[in-house]
Order: structure tokens, then sequence, then C-alpha cells
């Protein structure tokens, strides 16, 4: 009798992400089967993900699920999951903007669109998001280039520069770029007021400085992880705002009821630092710097992409936390680099104001690399199927 199921997959790293791609044909259309189907192909949960394919880490535990486009004027549909290490489940609420950047060359590598050179246009649907972001994508010989010179901090060498436009891509979690209205809104935790900034763009992300949270804001994810009283703070206030958004009743359920979204990102004035890597960051190639926070307890050893969206745009609009961090000189560049924890990265973004006093993104730009790494056929097991619990229904 056959043990096992076997499931035609890529590995693709998109950015400073990796994932396994699979096309929805491949998995099961019963929800609950698929979650635990992924869940055992995953080897999660497992800290090290030992007994299947996920890199026991924030930023390999990623999955991408590619199909035929659902709504007009895609090319492709796209489905991001973060699957969770130590508890049974898949996250599906959410976007990575990282590996978003590796569905365009895969697409193409697969042969779902076809290649045009120089460069090929890919519209890319996301369906977590229900939004369309378009990746262009460098072409030679008719395959998703590989070689470049464009390089990003997080991955080593160099590569094609994709680019991504993500200026469709907002209130994609509340339907509104800001949420509650306000550039800034305050949030009281034990009796003490905190001051946030909600921006639904790219991916909903909440913002605080550094240093009402008595942090730097250029520590290494592995000082912010390795305290636990500061992990705590973040995950509250990070609460506070979903409660605020009437994502929780309780703040308190947020870590449970919403672990990957929204984001929490401190940030702080442009400063010199050494990153974890050994890169040095110099606070006169930074418009500003910033960590980026999330599942309860991990710090993202870079930086999302649709983090970095939602940075580049919140420094646009004026009374943010991050707007408050840049001089007159970086709000005239189209391009800010913003310091993270494993360098630096680019955002191209303008926003406009309406009449009526909204904020209306003009560009939203990200550029990343990325490549298809592995085709093959992963074996799942029968019975790890059957044997997983689903913490969330």
């Amino acid at each position: 009798m056959n043990q096992s199921n076997a499931i035609r997959c890529s590995i693709v790293r998109g950015g400073t992400s990796k994932a396994i791609f699979i096309m929805e044909n491949q998995l099961p259309r019963d929800p609950v089967l698929r979650e635990k189907t992924i869940l055992a192909l995953y080897g999660s949960p497992d800290i090290r993900e030992i007994d299947g394919l996920g890199g026991g880490d924030l930023l390999t535990s990623k999955l991408a699920i590619i199909g035929p486009p659902s709504c007009e004027g895609a090319d492709v549909d796209y489905t991001f999951g973060q699957v969770s290490m130590d508890e049974a489940f898949v996250e599906f609420n959410s976007n990575c903007g990282n590996i978003s950047a590796g569905v365009g060359p895969f697409a193409i590598h697969a042969g779902l669109v076809r290649a045009v050179e120089p460069v090929t246009t890919v519209r890319i649907h996301l369906v977590n998001l229900d939004r369309i972001m378009v990746a262009q994508v460098p072409v030679v010989d008719g395959e998703p280039a590989v070689d470049g010179d464009f390089a990003i901090d997080g991955v080593p060498g160099t590569g094609a520069r994709i680019a991504l436009d993500w200026s469709a891509v907002f209130g994609g979690t509340t339907g509104k770029l800001l949420p509650t209205g306000n550039p800034l809104d305050e949030v009281t935790l034990d009796g003490k007021a905190y001051h946030i900034s909600i921006v639904d763009a790219g991916t909903i992300s909440v913002f605080i400085h550094a240093s009402e949270l008595n942090m730097t804001g250029v520590e290494t994810p592995q000082e912010i992880e390795g305290d636990q009283a500061l992990c705590t703070l973040l995950e509250s206030i990070r609460g506070k705002a979903c409660e605020l958004l009437g994502l929780v009743e309780d703040y308190r359920d947020a870590v449970v009821k919403t672990p990957y979204l929204p984001f929490i990102c401190p940030v702080t004035e442009a400063a010199d630092y050494t990153c974890f890597n050994g890169t040095q960051v110099k606070k006169e190639d930074i418009a500003f710097a910033a960590r980026l926070f999330n599942m309860g307890h991990l710090v993202n050893k870079t930086y999302a992409g649709s983090g970095t969206v939602c940075t580049g745009v919140a420094a646009r609009i004026e009374g943010t936390v991050v707007n408050r961090l840049l001089k007159d000189a970086a709000k005239q560049q189209d391009i800010i680099y913003f310091g993270h924890a494993s360098g630096r990265i680019p955002v191209e973004s303008t926003v406009c104001k309406e009449a009526d006093g909204s904020w209306r993104i003009e560009k939203a730009n990200i550029f990343r690399t990325a490549r298809v790494l592995m085709d093959g056929t992963a074996y799942v097991r029968h019975s790890a199927i059957e044997e997983k619990r689903l913490q969330r229904g």
C-alpha cells in the first residue's frame, strides 16, 4: 500500500525569503485537509521542521499556492501562507512581499505566462488581499533572468532586478489606507499611553517610536527575541492596535486569533549600527531605522517586502510616526533607504492628499531579486496528515 502522497512543487527564493511553490491542483480542495497536508509537507509543528521541507525559520517557513487567475486583469493567482513552526496552523490572511517577487519568475518558468524579452509584465492577483500587484521580470533566452548587478541586503551576491508595483495594494485588511482615519493614534496599556500609526498598504502595519519601548531601535533580532519583557510589551501593543481596529475584542487574543498581522514595527532616527550578520550601516546612508516583529515573539531577520511597501507609504503620510523621522532632504526624494536588521532597503513611494483630507497612493515600488531553486516531488506521509490537530478552525 502506498504510504505517501506525491506532491509536485518547487523551492523559490523571493527577495530575502524562501518558499515552497505549489500549483493549487496539487493540493486537496477541502480546506481542512489542505492545511493538514501543508503542515505535513513542512514537518510542522516542530521548530526545526526536520521531517519536512520547512526551513525552521520565519523567513523560510513560507508557502505560495499558484493557480490560474480568478479575477479580471490578472495573469496568475497567488495565495500566500505563513506556516507556523510551533503550532499546527497556516496563516492565510496576510501576504509576503518578498515571496511575491518570486511569483513572476515562477509563472514564466512554469509556462503560465509567456516570456517576452527583455522584460515580461506579470499581473499577480494577491488572493489573500484581493488586490493586483504588477511585476516587471527581466527575461533572457525565454527564461527569467538570474544574473544581474542588483544587490539586496540579506542575500549574498547580485541578481536581476525585479520591480514590483504595489500602488493598487492597500486596504487589504481594513479597506482603508489609514484604518482609523488618523495618522497618529493612542493606545493605553497598564495606565501608560503609547503613540502608534496604523497604515494598511502592502500589508497592514503598526508603527511606534522605539524610544517609547525603551529601545534604541537598532537592536539585533537576537537581542529583541532574548528580551521576554520587551516581546510581551510589543505583542501587547500590537494586540491593542488589533482591538482598536476591531480585529479582536480583547487585545490578549491577538496572539492566537491574528498572530501574523498586523506587523508591529519599532522605528527610530538614522544611526550607525552593526547588523547581526556583520553588515555595517551608516546613518548618512539611511533615512531612519526599523525592525519588524510578529508571530508573538519573532523578529524578521531582514524586512518583509510588503512591510517595506507599508513603511515607505507611511513615511510619506504627514503626521505618522515614520513621517516625523524624515528630514527635509529625504522628503524630496522619490526613493528612500531605511535600515533594517540585515542592512538597508530602498522603497519608491509618493502619496497625494485628496480634497476630503484622505490620502491616496500614487507610487509604491520595491525592488527585489528572485530565482527558482528546485523543481521536484515531495512525499507526504498519510499518517502525518491524519495525526494533525489544527490549532485554529
